[in-house]
């Protein structure tokens, strides 16, 4: 019996992929652990391996096709096989026997032609809606007399919902968008994300003409990790009430502690500890004493993360990617560099892990090398703020009683005013400055 071949999970939050193209021709013999295709997420290129041994026959997907996690592409097995699967990777058949999961806590309704307080759901009900993103509650159940929700059900309420994938469904939730208002561009009419983004748009009026075409020297299409930078940063601006503090910060001692600390450690670590370092360290110790500041917006709470996990945005030939270091604020200066500086190599050869890059409670981002004062960097949802940082420059400052050179250095801190308000972010960003100007209080951190 031929094998499936099916898009595998790549990361926690990767829910489709688009196809970079396939490795193998049509009816090639292929070994087990071989790479046969290569898909692109929102973070990298990755190559998928077969699943099995024998002849692989293609399914109708080409390069450019947005297909979801767990969709059937191929088969593997005899020479005279066809592809005929569609859909999903196959799941364990559902027994009446499994156990049912309780979806609500109040007592049973003693007449059944009353709607029943407690639905159970069966095992496969609840996979099946997990992985299409369905409220369970919503669902209509019919197993024993109308309190089980079984995979029948979920199937039927998902016939009746304009068909659309599940990174579409959530950018539709967060936005605000009705998907029945939406027309769909994937195959077969299914509604994508980009779809729902272009719903999101305000409606403006047409400009007097559009430009010739012979102005055009080159069209760059909204796809991959630009597509995702379009569609997040859209999001971000329209749906977050951002407010920007900037503060400019004497470095001075900072400056030279980052010489003292680099001159004492290259050599045994292999690398020397940047400002980028530092100022994450500086940004982790705030941000436990901040923990308003380490929160992101859920649709019915405030919710503030148990880890300090700091993105730090990189410039790579894809675009802008945000490698996470996870538990930040746990990590010494050492650890920190390590791990930071193999994540960027990873982003920046467009290999990095999915789970590399997501999973961020606040997120740095530096343009100081640029020769940037100061600029408002958008938040990277669903978090709560975001820091710009300029470059360091040396300025006529007062210093005492006397007018002195000083390193500068701006910083601006965009936060969300649903979560945060203006003075508690103030305090914020007040500990950073303090942190760098007398970074001895640093020490004990590092």
């Amino acid at each position: 019996m031929a094998e499936e071949f099916f898009v595998p999970k790549l990361g926690q939050t990767v829910e489709e992929v688009i196809m970079v193209g396939w490795l193998v021709e049509d009816g090639a013999k292929v070994s087990q652990g071989e790479a046969v295709m290569e898909v692109e997420t929102d973070k990298a290129v990755f190559p998928v391996e077969a699943n099995a041994k024998g002849y692989i026959h293609l399914g109708p997907y080409k390069a450019g096709d947005t297909i979801p996690v767990l969709t059937v592409v191929a088969i593997i097995g005899k020479q005279d096989d066809k592809f005929e699967v569609k859909g999903s990777a196959p799941a364990v058949e559902e027994t009446e026997s499994a156990p049912s999961v309780e979806v609500a806590t109040a007592p049973v309704a003693e007449s059944k032609s009353e709607s029943p307080d407690r639905v159970f759901v069966s095992p496969r009900a609840k996979k099946l809606a997990a992985e299409t993103s369905v409220d369970v509650s919503k669902v209509m159940p019919s197993g024993y007399d109308g309190i089980r929700v079984t995979e029948r059900d979920v199937r039927d309420y998902l016939a009746q919902q304009p068909k659309a994938s599940p990174v579409a469904q959530r950018m539709a939730a967060d936005v605000g968008v009705d998907l029945r208002e939406v027309a769909g561009s994937g195959p077969g009419g299914r509604i994508v994300k980009q779809d729902v983004a272009r719903a999101s748009q305000p409606i403006v009026a047409p400009v007097s003409q559009a430009l010739p075409v012979a102005d055009v020297i080159e069209r760059i299409p909204l796809k991959g990790v630009r597509g995702i930078i379009a569609e997040r940063m859209g999001a971000s601006v329209h749906t977050t009430a951002r407010v920007t503090l900037v503060m400019e910060v004497d470095a001075t001692e900072f400056v030279a502690a980052r010489e003292r600390i680099k001159a004492k450690v290259s050599k045994d670590w292999g690398f020397a500890p940047g400002y980028n370092d530092l100022l994450a360290k500086v940004v982790a110790v705030a941000l436990r004493q901040f923990p308003y500041m380490n929160a992101r917006l859920a649709p019915d709470a405030i919710e503030l993360m148990g880890h300090v996990n700091i993105g730090m945005a990189v410039d790579t030939e894809r675009g802008l990617l945000v490698p996470v270091i996870k538990d930040a604020d746990k990590k010494n200066l050492r650890q920190f560099g390590e791990n930071f500086r193999r994540m960027v190599d990873g982003a920046r050869s467009g290999r990095s892990l999915p789970d590399d890059l997501s999973g961020g409670t606040f997120t740095i981002t530096n343009l100081g090398m640029y020769d940037i004062d100061a600029f408002t960097p958008v938040i990277n949802l669903p978090e709560a703020a975001i820091l710009g940082v300029g470059r360091i420059a040396p300025k006529a400052v007062p210093h005492g009683d006397q007018i002195v050179i000083r390193q500068m250095w701006t910083l601006s801190l965009v936060f969300d005013h649903r979560l945060v308000d203006g003075a508690p972010a103030a305090r914020f960003l007040q500990m950073i400055k303090s942190l760098i100007e007398d970074p001895s209080m640093l020490m004990m951190y590092i």
